[in-house]
């Protein structure tokens, strides 16, 4: 659904930053951000955070001061806590790269740098695409379950000590794969049928881009509206380090590393509470998790001439 381009000069605007997201310069960054937008705006105002958990509450009270657009300014991370909210709602989100990855402003193909971001937002359309949602939790690029989450938790801990780097990362899975003492049995329930499944690894993908970038089939199913669920074949730690280190790094993986489940809709059944990595972040969450695709749910700012900065394409 595509509705006329966005007027800057008749919209109030709101900038939810994250700090903590990326190696960036943060103050370059917000006022770059400023003087490219404040001028053309209606009203503008920037909120900035170092913390996760303000992005959410952020968000809610620029819904509620009734901004027109909010755009989100950091990682996949921080685009994902503002669509959470936006999503289903009137308020239009626009999309500013500041992460590591930036999986989602890729995929929008709105620019994979701030200025071609900034290019985008001063010369805007809305579009309606799909998202992701698990249970009440919206994701826009990925969920997964079993090892994942825990490469995420180690990273992190890497992270705080090594600094952030490639081999940090790589590391990281090492780490958390040694750890590794019994796969997942689970069943995944899709139109009434039910699979069961012994593996170590679940990944439930909404973002064609990087599937395309892991060299996975699943991408195409992604653009009509689908998920790909990749379930690895592998149970035990040196095995599965392969497709792990494949998925968590970037590298290409190897469709034979996964069977393939492609469905908008589906649920998975573990018997037990299991962190679950969203979108780079974690939260634990009860079994059964029952994910689906939501259809036009979240207004977004896409280049208005139809052409995008980048590889990706809208959902």
């Amino acid at each position: 659904m595509q509705d006329n381009p966005i007027d800057l000069s008749q919209s109030r605007v709101c900038v939810i930053m994250n700090l903590g997201s990326g190696r960036k310069d943060d103050r370059e960054f917000a006022d770059q951000v400023s003087r490219a937008l404040k001028p053309f705006c209606a009203s503008f105002a920037l909120y900035q955070t170092r913390r996760g958990d303000d992005l959410s509450r952020m968000t809610k009270r620029a819904v509620a001061e009734g901004f027109d657009i909010i755009i989100a300014a950091g990682g996949d991370g921080t685009q994902s806590a503002v669509a959470g909210v936006l999503a289903g709602t009137d308020a239009v989100m626009g999309v500013l790269p500041g992460g590591t990855f930036n999986y989602f402003a890729r995929d929008l193909g709105v620019g994979e740098t701030l200025d071609d971001a900034l290019e985008t937002l001063q010369n805007a359309r809305i579009v309606s695409i799909d998202i992701g949602e698990i249970g009440d939790l919206v994701f826009l690029n990925n969920v997964s379950l079993g090892v994942y989450p825990h490469i995420l938790k180690t990273r992190e801990s890497i992270y705080r000590r090594w600094g952030r780097s490639r081999l940090a990362a790589y590391w990281s899975v090492l780490v958390a794969l040694r750890r590794l003492r019994h796969p997942m049995t689970l069943i995944a329930r899709v139109d009434g049928e039910s699979r069961n499944f012994t593996t170590a690894l679940v990944f439930v993908a909404r973002s064609a881009f990087q599937l395309d970038s892991f060299g996975l089939d699943g991408a195409d199913a992604i653009r009509q509206g689908k998920f790909a669920v990749l379930i690895a074949r592998a149970r035990k730690p040196l095995p599965l380090i392969r497709s792990a280190l494949r998925l968590a790094v970037g590298f290409s993986a190897q469709d034979d590393d996964f069977d393939l489940i492609v469905t908008d809709e589906l649920t998975i059944e573990t018997g037990k509470r299991q962190l679950v990595a969203h979108d780079g972040e974690k939260t634990p969450m009860d079994s059964p998790f029952r994910l689906r695709v939501r259809r036009a749910a979240l207004r977004v700012l896409l280049p208005a001439d139809g052409r995008n900065k980048t590889d990706g394409a809208a959902s």
